[in-house]
């Protein structure tokens, strides 16, 4: 019996996740942390029957305890109940699937209390890769990757043995906006931006789908994830999201990983690793898709990836400033106080108001990103 905590258990990676903990017998959730969704938390909990649950707000928390008080469930709140559920000596395996750097602490929390991370939160290693890593190699923590693209990427790496990567290629969909000028971007509003022709996600990671700054934020994790020079990961465009990734070895071959859309794969890969199951999910035929096309990113109308590679390439607390000011700029765009096209802009401003600091501990990174969203909300006046 695999026994999983997750972190996010509302969210789009969360219910997939419960999906599959319900297709199989042995796999159980004794676990469940969210937001403030308690209507979707109390189903959950009824279901599963977890040891113990978490919502962010107090509010939320004393909601839910008095609708599960029939239930022997732990309820608990906050950073202190994330915390308390990543080290629970109950779980194996924690699926951190939160949305933002709240999901640093939880996560070292659980590298440093010997758990298997199935990693579904980009801003931790976007942010914390420097910290996350090398604890948890010290530790013997594997990180599983639940992103398809680094899913894709883990998969097409397996039978490596001591071969060197030459490149790696980070497939993406292209968005909404594939093949928009940035004369046709400047009327693009945020339900345009909410339709991503593929994939079925929350709205923060559409719209940085649309933006290509989700490709970006992929590309630092590529790079901690996989050890390897941002100079040797390349972006890809590939409309159809049937190549999830690739990685091209010494000789030339380029093994990948390929099926359709759908993010319950690489959940079940990465909580069942290394083991392969049946999964309630259509098949591929490659018959019915019959084309598959490549193109090169345009980061020229969508300066966000460039932006990323900058920021990388900048280290220390430059990629928190990216991620922050992109998630103040998603925000105001939700808000519809700004437009889309100002989201890489955003970006830019706060990065060029950035003194970078060099390896810099968690505390360092939160204060960054408070410094970022205060930056953006008094200097650019939103």
């Amino acid at each position: 019996m695999k026994k999983i905590a997750i972190l996010g258990s509302t969210g789009s990676i969360g219910t997939q996740t419960l999906e599959i903990i319900r297709d199989n017998e042995d796999l159980q959730a004794v676990a469940l942390a969210a937001g403030q969704n308690v209507d979707l938390m109390e189903k959950q909990i009824r279901e599963f029957k977890p040891l113990i649950a978490g919502m962010w707000s107090e509010k939320a928390a004393e909601d839910l305890r008095q609708r599960v008080a029939d239930l022997p469930v732990k309820v608990v709140s906050g950073m202190d109940g994330l915390l308390e559920i990543s080290s629970m000596k109950e779980s194996d395996i924690v699926v951190t699937a939160v949305v933002g750097m709240i999901g640093i602490r939880p996560t070292i929390a659980a590298i440093e209390s010997g758990k298997t991370i199935a990693l579904a939160n980009k801003e931790t290693l976007v942010t914390a890769g420097h910290i996350i890593m090398p604890l948890a190699e010290k530790m013997g923590v594997p990180i599983l990757p639940v992103d398809s693209e680094h899913s894709a990427i883990f998969q097409s790496l397996q039978g490596r043995a001591d071969n060197e990567i030459h490149k790696i290629l980070l497939t993406a969909s292209g968005g909404p906006f594939r093949g928009k000028t940035k004369a046709e971007l400047e009327n693009m509003t945020l339900e345009d931006a909410l339709k991503h022709p593929n994939w079925s996600m929350g709205k923060k990671v559409t719209i940085d789908s649309a933006s290509l700054v989700n490709k970006g934020l992929e590309v630092m994790e590529a790079k901690w994830l996989f050890g390897v020079d941002l100079d040797r990961i390349q972006v890809v465009v590939h409309p159809q999201s049937i190549v999830h990734s690739a990685v091209e070895y010494e000789d030339g071959a380029v093994i990948a990983q390929l099926g359709l859309p759908d993010m319950k794969l690489p959940i079940q890969y990465a909580i069942l690793y290394p083991e392969r199951r049946p999964m309630k999910a259509p098949r591929m035929d490659l018959f019915a898709i019959k084309n598959l096309t490549f193109e090169a990113p345009d980061t020229q109308t969508f300066p966000g990836l460039a932006l990323a590679y900058e920021a990388a390439r900048c280290g220390g607390s430059m990629p928190t400033v990216f991620n922050a000011a992109n998630e103040m700029a998603v925000r105001l765009l939700l808000e519809r106080k700004i437009r889309f096209v100002q989201i890489p802009q955003i970006i830019e401003a706060a990065m060029h108001n950035h003194h970078v600091i060099g390896n810099p501990d968690v505390s360092k990174i939160l204060q960054t990103e408070a410094e970022t969203y205060e930056f953006i909300e008094q200097e650019m006046k939103f």
